[in-house]
C-alpha cells in the first residue's frame, strides 16, 4: 500500500505539473496580456506602450522561465524602477526593493495578486473556496443518500413498477439542466407571483449566515441534478449483483430477500457508485458556475467566472491549480476505496 501511495502520489505530483503548465499557456497569450497591459495602463495604449509595459514588467520572458517563477523554482523577476519601486511577481505595496524575496511562487506560499479584487490570490481562494464547501457539504449530504436509497430500491426488483417509476424520476433530474431547475424552484418557491415565498431566490446573505431559508434552493438545485446520476449507476449495479450465483445460492439457504440485499447485496453493488461520487467532489467544485451566479452565491465557481472575464492572470491560474488537485486527489481516493469495499480487489 506505501508503495502504491508513493507511485500514485508521483503521478499525481508530475499532472498536476504537466496541467498548470498547459493551463499557464493558455491564459499566457499574446491576446491577453495585451488586455492585461491596457487593464493596468489605460485602454488607448499603443503597441509600442504595451510592448514597454509588458517588459518592464517581465512578460516578455520566455514562457518556460516564467512558468518557473510562478513555480517558484526560478528567481522572480525584479525591475526597480527610478523611483526605488521594483516591477515583477515579488512586488507588493509599500514593500522596499532591500525587502522583496527573491522566489515567491506557489512552493513558497505566494499565489499572486489579484488585478481586479486587489487583494493576495490565496486569501481570496481560502475566502471562497469556504463558500463553496458549505455548499458542498450540504449537496452531498442531500444528494448522496437519497441517491443510493432510489439507486437500491430501483435496483432490486429490476423491471418492477418501483424501478419504472424511480428509474423515470432519475433520468428526469439528470437530463434537467441547473439553470432550468434552480429558475423553476424559484418560481414555484420564491416568486411573489405565485404566492408560495418559502425562501428566499437569493442566497448572498448564506455568505454571513446559513439558514434554511436562504440555502434550500440552491442545495436542492444541485442535488436533484447530481441525485439522478448516481442512483441510476446504484440501479443498474444493484441489478447486476442481485442475478449474480451466491445471491440465488443465499435464497436457496433461505435467507429472506431483505438480509439478502442487506447482508450480500449493498455491499458489492455500491463500488461503481463510489466512483461516480468521488467524482462528484470536482463537479461541485468547478460546476456550481451556473447555480452559484444564478442564486448570487459569490463561491468559487463566481470567483472563476470574475476570472476568467476579466482577464485575471494569476487568480485564474490559482482557481485551475485548485481544480486540478481537487480532481486528482479524489480519483485517488476512489482507487483506495476500492480495497475496502471488494477484498478481491488487490493492489499490483
Amino acid at each position: 500500500m506505501i508503495s502504491f501511495l508513493a507511485r500514485r502520489i508521483g503521478i499525481t505530483i508530475l499532472t498536476i505539473v504537466c496541467l498548470t503548465f498547459i493551463v499557464f499557456l493558455l491564459t499566457n497569450l499574446d491576446g491577453n496580456l495585451v488586455k492585461l497591459a491596457k487593464f493596468m495602463g489605460n485602454q488607448r495604449m499603443t503597441q509600442e506602450q504595451v510592448d514597454n509595459w509588458l517588459d518592464k514588467n517581465g512578460f516578455n520572458q520566455p514562457d518556460i522561465v516564467r512558468y518557473g517563477e510562478w513555480l517558484g523554482v526560478l528567481p522572480s523577476f525584479r525591475n526597480v524602477t527610478e523611483e526605488n519601486r521594483i516591477l515583477g511577481r515579488c512586488s507588493r505595496p509599500g514593500v522596499s526593493p532591500e525587502d522583496t524575496p527573491e522566489y515567491c511562487g506557489i512552493i513558497q506560499g505566494n499565489w499572486g495578486w489579484s488585478v481586479i479584487f486587489k487583494d493576495e490570490v490565496g486569501s481570496i481562494l481560502a475566502t471562497r473556496l469556504k463558500h463553496t464547501g458549505w455548499l458542498m457539504f450540504y449537496v452531498m449530504l442531500v444528494m448522496v443518500p437519497f441517491a443510493l436509497v432510489v439507486g437500491v430500491l430501483a435496483g432490486m426488483r429490476e423491471g418492477s413498477k418501483t424501478d419504472r417509476t424511480l428509474s423515470t424520476f432519475s433520468i428526469i433530474t439528470t437530463s434537467t439542466p441547473e439553470y432550468v431547475s434552480g429558475v423553476i424552484l424559484v418560481a414555484i418557491f420564491a416568486s411573489s407571483a405565485i404566492g408560495l415565498k418559502w425562501f428566499k431566490g437569493s442566497a448572498s446573505s448564506a455568505l454571513n449566515d446559513i439558514t434554511f431559508e436562504n440555502f434550500t434552493l440552491p442545495v436542492v438545485t444541485m442535488a436533484l441534478y447530481g441525485m439522478g446520476y448516481i442512483a441510476r449507476m446504484t440501479r443498474a449495479s444493484m441489478a447486476e449483483v442481485m442475478t449474480s450465483q451466491y445471491i440465488r445460492t443465499a435464497r436457496l439457504k433461505g435467507l429472506s430477500f431483505p438480509a439478502i440485499v442487506l447482508k450480500h447485496a449493498i455491499r458489492n453493488s455500491l463500488i461503481a457508485p463510489f466512483t461516480v461520487i468521488m467524482l462528484q467532489f470536482p463537479w461541485l467544485l468547478t460546476g456550481v458556475v451556473i447555480v452559484e451566479t444564478l442564486f448570487n452565491y459569490k463561491g468559487f465557481g463566481w470567483l472563476l467566472v470574475q476570472a476568467a472575464s476579466n482577464n485575471d492572470i494569476n487568480l485564474l491560474m490559482g482557481c485551475s491549480i485548485i481544480a486540478v488537485i481537487v480532481v486528482l486527489f479524489t480519483q485517488l481516493i476512489s482507487d483506495i476505496g476500492y480495497v475496502y469495499l471488494n477484498p478481491r480487489i488487490r493492489i499490483s
